[in-house]
């Protein structure tokens, strides 16, 4: 998508309160990768793109940042957890793994287009073989007038089929085993991918009468969406597209990366090995080559966009080289009262919109006074600086503790507005806010 850096952060402005900082930074980030891919191949091989940093508490939009990002932009994006990842040698997650995730992600955005433009071709398989089993076929010989009152029978199913009116009856039909070797975990070593595909194969050809299942209609038009697609699409240009958008678009959001931060204050644990992580970590960031089930992924050219707290360790206690490869470091500010505020009442679908949505189904009004948002924002505030600051996270906690009973109770107020007071407020959080003990495990 062709937006220019102040386009990202006004729609970033629409559901992430302050962090201009953060926005600038990745708004340019992103801009610079169009402009490379606007340029010479030779001149585009050199150009790296500038790895981020982002520092800061929890809930204050970190990744809120990155996934909207990606949904605007229409990339491949995976957001993982750098503590879940071990040292080669471990039992556990190896890093090479999250490039298998970022294939997997683009191949279904890729998928998903291809399937926008072939819907009419795909609705149609699906719509003919549910009909196939509801109406019998014709006997060879009929006459002219059984021809046609059978065309208007398979028109008038076609119709009741399309507009979901048997989605409850069941049908058998037969399940491609093809469709199903294609959801085998893709996310395993292309080694142990092949060899589980090869056993699958191997089992559906000895199982061919198991391959029938019953299933509502509705289930069947999910199924044979999937078998339509894999059979009237080409998979291979789509694995190859998509290999090319992730190499070149893709995003890897490594969050947590300060629990495998090595400071002398947790160097004492006993963990698989966090230097270890880092150092296999490295080849990924600087750039290697990683194979996958769908073929091999350079990852010169993928963003890598980490995120930590940063309250036990410091940026400082990674390895040199892995600092080297996030040249950008940004630091995201804690969340003010007054930005708490703006959260609740300017962000695009805010909580309070949400809350009145949901509340909205049982028939009953919910109407929050302005003097009750600003009491939650304050005793919000007053709980992140009392316990563990956990930016705007705490805002889900405080509103679940004031509406928890009126939302117990909704169905006594259909057809009725009701209102939310800062006295309300006050009279559900005050106690806990103010009991150091309470706050802690209640808030």
């Amino acid at each position: 998508m062709n937006m220019t850096p102040k386009e990202i952060v006004e729609y970033l402005d629409k559901y992430i309160i302050g962090q201009k900082e953060a926005k600038k930074t990745i708004a340019i980030a992103l801009r610079t990768r169009y402009r490379r891919m606007q340029l010479p191949t030779e001149i585009q091989e050199e150009i790296t793109p500038k790895n981020i940093l982002m520092i800061g508490s929890t809930g204050v939009g970190k990744t809120e940042i990155s996934r909207r990002l990606a949904k605007m932009m229409k990339v491949p994006f995976v957001k993982v957890e750098a503590s879940k990842y071990t040292e080669v040698g471990f039992v556990g997650r190896d890093v090479e793994s999250m490039v298998r995730d970022l294939v997997l992600n683009s191949i279904s955005l890729v998928k998903e287009e291809k399937e926008e433009e072939n819907q009419e071709k795909i609705e149609n398989y699906v719509i003919n073989r549910i009909v196939e089993k509801l109406v019998p076929p014709l006997p060879k010989g009929a006459s002219e007038e059984k021809v046609a009152d059978y065309q208007n029978l398979l028109a008038s199913m076609e119709k009741r089929v399309t507009d979901g009116e048997l989605d409850e009856k069941i049908i058998e039909i037969e399940v491609d085993p093809s469709v199903q070797i294609e959801a085998i975990d893709s996310n395993l070593p292309p080694e142990m991918a092949k060899a589980q595909e090869s056993i699958a194969k191997i089992f559906t050809a000895f199982n061919k009468e198991q391959t029938k299942k019953e299933m509502r209609i509705k289930d069947a038009k999910v199924h044979l969406r999937n078998e339509a697609a894999s059979k009237l699409l080409d998979m291979s240009s789509i694995h190859a597209e998509a290999i090319r958008r992730a190499e070149n678009g893709g995003i890897i959001f490594l969050d947590e990366i300060d629990k495998i931060a090595v400071s002398e204050k947790t160097s004492g644990r006993n963990d698989p090995s966090k230097e270890g992580v880092q150092r296999d970590l490295l080849p990924i960031v600087e750039g290697s080559t990683v194979n996958t089930k769908f073929g091999s992924i350079k990852t010169d050219h993928i963003l890598f966009i980490a995120a930590g707290a940063f309250h036990v360790s410091k940026p400082s206690d990674l390895i040199p080289e892995l600092q080297g490869r996030f040249p950008l470091r940004v630091e995201l500010e804690s969340l003010t009262e007054e930005t708490l505020y703006a959260i609740l009442t300017k962000t695009k679908n805010s909580l309070l919109k949400q809350y009145e949505a949901l509340l909205g189904v049982e028939g009953m009004q919910l109407v929050f006074e302005d003097e009750a948002v600003r009491a939650i924002a304050k005793l919000s505030h007053k709980a992140n600086e009392m316990t563990e600051d956990i930016g705007a996270r705490r805002l889900h906690t405080v509103l679940e503790k004031v509406l928890e009973d009126i939302s117990f109770k909704a169905d006594e107020y259909r057809d009725k507005e009701y209102r939310i007071t800062a006295e309300l407020v006050h009279e559900k959080l005050d106690i806990v806010v103010e009991n150091d003990d309470l706050s802690r495990y209640i808030l």
